[in-house]
């Protein structure tokens, strides 16, 4: 069955709130949305379960408004509360065999790996893609341990799902995954702290225009 074509992973963001009023983090995401965001995950590590539901329910209104997929980090059950499209699982969260039950076969599951082992084991267990990372040191509160670019291309070539590269990606960096066979790339700093997350959106999809990243590229 699938749940999800690789076209749509091309311009991932996710999202980060903040410092933010919550009608400055919807807008800045609708400002994305509009510069051409494909994909979207809302990750917020310090809410309540309750602020979570709520926050994930308003963003999931502007996604469906521009027919993005809205993906939850972490959490199962506020992916079904607020009937996102999923769920993207990190390496210390629910095993994704386990989400895929409690979600059914219609729900997008996505999961993070670091290695040709760890991509190898998601697939296996009914992922959807790979959020492969990171390539750059982070600014975010989330921990991180680099992954090379050749073990970013290895996974590429282990699995038939999609590939995702995350982590300290900018429009002045990515010449680094130029010729990758990348599916897209993530991103939440060059957006969502940008002062026009529009104008920021499309140049990141300007700049993988150049270096030929193209959503649904691999078989």
């Amino acid at each position: 069955m699938k749940r999800l074509n690789k076209d749509r992973l091309r311009l991932y963001l996710v999202t980060d709130s903040t410092g933010m009023t919550e009608d400055e983090f919807l807008g800045r995401i609708e400002a994305a949305l509009k510069g051409g965001v494909t994909f979207l995950q809302i990750r917020e590590k310090e809410r309540t379960t309750r602020e979570y539901i709520h926050l994930a329910k308003k963003v999931h209104e502007i996604s469906l408004h521009y027919d993005v997929p809205l993906v939850v980090d972490d959490r199962v059950d506020v992916a079904l509360a607020a009937d996102a499209e999923g769920v993207h699982l990190g390496q210390s969260d629910m095993p994704v065999d386990l989400a895929r039950i409690i979600l059914g076969k219609k729900k997008i599951i996505g999961a993070t790996a670091k290695t040709v082992e760890q991509a190898k084991e998601a697939r296996e267990m009914g992922a959807d893609y790979l959020g492969v990372g990171a390539i750059y040191p982070t600014t975010t509160k989330v921990k991180t341990v680099l992954t090379s670019v050749d073990t970013l291309n290895d996974i590429c070539h282990a699995v038939d799902i999609g590939v995702n590269a995350i982590g300290g990606l900018n429009s002045g960096n990515l010449d680094i995954l130029r010729g990758l066979p990348i599916d897209g790339i993530c991103v939440v700093s060059a957006i969502m702290k940008s002062e026009d997350p529009c104008q920021a959106a499309a140049g990141l999809i300007k700049k993988m225009d150049e270096l030929g990243i193209s959503g649904g590229q691999r078989l």
